[in-house]
């Protein structure tokens, strides 16, 4: 929930400095994206919560947070009424453009790809300015991917990928980047190399690969995935390849295309980890083992694993077998 706040905030924020009003949608099925625009940018209070997932709206009401949800649902509105120049698309390549002429300010979202399959829908968004009609360079550049899936005929927020990009090769990104070191480091005086390049590389680590807690999240989505796997196909049991868990895929639904999660988590490698399944013994199997193991760039991180039990285990030494030999539950 707080990294649907942060996302919540953020939209809200973005929006906020640059204001606007909200394009009217027309009748008929809504899709995903209208959803989703109306989820953010609505001026009727209610439609954050109308489509997080029934389970979550479950567990905020009984954490009495619910509130708290409905209010920021208003108060978004609220700021949205106060501006201008502010715009949503619910077809082509932008879903929101806000322009500020007094600051000379542009802010677009985009949709770099949409993909739709059966009763779930990723939308991969990216984000950029403009000053004076020139692109604004940042050192990050964000790219998220909301996961639209319906529930009782509406569509619902279940899930929130976030990847930042450096292009390090990229000679104006670096212009603006060695342009903004040069005041810190005529501060703090000249560092060491052996410090620099720790310092260096721990930049690089935290931004090239994922957190721990995005690991864990992506193991508990593998997780989740099995138990529905398992009770969907009772002959099969668990499964132990990742793409028979794939969410995308042409055709119906089947044992060896579930749809339960995201092509780039079925691939087998997200946030600098190798996810790995086996122990699938049986028939129906009624085991398995999964693991996560940092790849060979990934030096001095934790190896994690779990199995049907759900608990997951780690080990210091970033082994899958030391895991699954003799991991620490994770707190």
């Amino acid at each position: 929930m707080r990294k649907l706040a942060i996302v919540s905030t953020l939209l809200g924020i973005t929006c906020t400095s640059l204001l606007g009003q909200q394009a009217v949608a027309p009748a008929g099925p809504q899709t995903a994206r209208q959803a989703f625009l109306e989820m953010f940018f609505s001026k009727t209070p209610g439609t954050l919560v109308k489509h997080l997932p029934n389970t979550t709206r479950a567990a905020l009401e009984k954490s009495a947070a619910l509130t708290t949800m409905q209010q920021y649902s208003v108060l978004a509105s609220q700021f949205q009424a106060q501006g201008k120049d502010f715009q949503t698309f619910e077809t082509g390549s932008v879903l929101l453009a806000a322009n500020d002429p007094k600051t000379g300010q542009k802010f677009e979202v985009t949709v770099e790809n949409d993909s739709l399959q059966g009763d779930e829908d990723d939308l991969e968004l990216s984000f950029q300015g403009y000053k004076d009609g020139k692109v604004e360079r940042t050192p990050f550049m964000p790219r998220m991917t909301f996961v639209m899936k319906t529930e009782s005929g509406i569509w619902k927020l279940n899930e929130i990928d976030m990847t930042i990009r450096l292009p390090l090769a990229d000679p104006d990104f670096l212009k603006s980047l060695t342009e903004k070191m040069k005041p810190q480091i005529a501060a703090q005086g000249t560092l060491s190399p052996g410090i620099q390049m720790q310092g260096q590389t721990q930049a690089q680590t935290s931004v090239s690969f994922g957190s721990d807690t995005q690991v864990l999240s992506a193991i508990r989505t593998i997780n989740t995935a099995e138990v529905t796997y398992f009770s969907t196909y009772p002959t099969v049991g668990f499964t132990c390849t990742l793409s028979d868990l794939d969410g995308f895929g042409g055709g119906e639904v089947n044992q060896h295309q579930a749809m339960l999660i995201s092509s780039s988590l079925a691939s087998g490698k997200r946030f600098g980890y190798v996810f790995t399944l086996s122990g699938c013994a049986g028939s129906p199997a009624t085991s398995f083992h999964l693991t996560a193991a940092p790849n060979g760039n990934s030096f001095g991180r934790r190896a994690f694993c779990t199995d049907q039990s759900a608990v997951i285990r780690f080990s210091a030494d970033g082994n899958a077998a030391t895991c699954l030999a003799s991991g620490t539950p994770v707190q």
